[in-house]
């Protein structure tokens, strides 16, 4: 089991620094494309858009605090962080490094209470952890059809 986003296994981590493209901006990390994916369509602007693309991670979550979340969040929010997963997996070193933890149950293990995308203190729904081992699956099966 990997159950710590960290060290070797940083790259599973939303706030590692890779290229992740949504919704046509792309911005440093999957942290930040997510995080902007709350915003409301109608208060899109460029000044937005620009906060967002230039955060670094930790930036881009407490941006992601302030602004006024689309009233469907908690709905779409897994197929979002999905889509964002994607576009990072996209990068083939990246996606190389997901499929060599084949195997390997992937748990976000964290101290700060995340419970929904990870497990802390043994309990957690793990989210992250699953949508990374389904998009790992896919790509094993895609190599197997090549």
């Amino acid at each position: 089991m990997i159950d710590s986003f960290d060290g070797e296994y940083e790259f599973l981590s939303n706030f590692y620094p890779a290229t992740t493209t949504y919704r046509g901006f792309t911005f440093k990390s999957s942290e930040a494309a997510y995080q902007f994916a709350k915003v409301r369509d109608e208060n899109i602007t460029r000044e937005i858009v620009g906060q967002f693309m230039n955060a670094s991670p930790a930036e881009a979550k407490k941006l992601g605090r302030r602004v006024d979340a689309r009233p469907d969040w908690d709905i779409i929010k897994l197929s979002i962080m999905e889509q964002v997963l994607r576009s990072k997996f996209n990068n083939e070193i990246l996606k190389e490094k997901l499929l060599e933890t084949d195997g390997e149950e992937l748990v976000e293990g964290n101290w700060w209470g995340d419970t929904f995308w990870g497990v802390c203190k043994g309990k957690g729904q793990n989210h992250l952890g699953k949508l990374l081992m389904m998009l790992r699956n896919e790509y094993k099966l895609e190599r197997a059809f090549e």
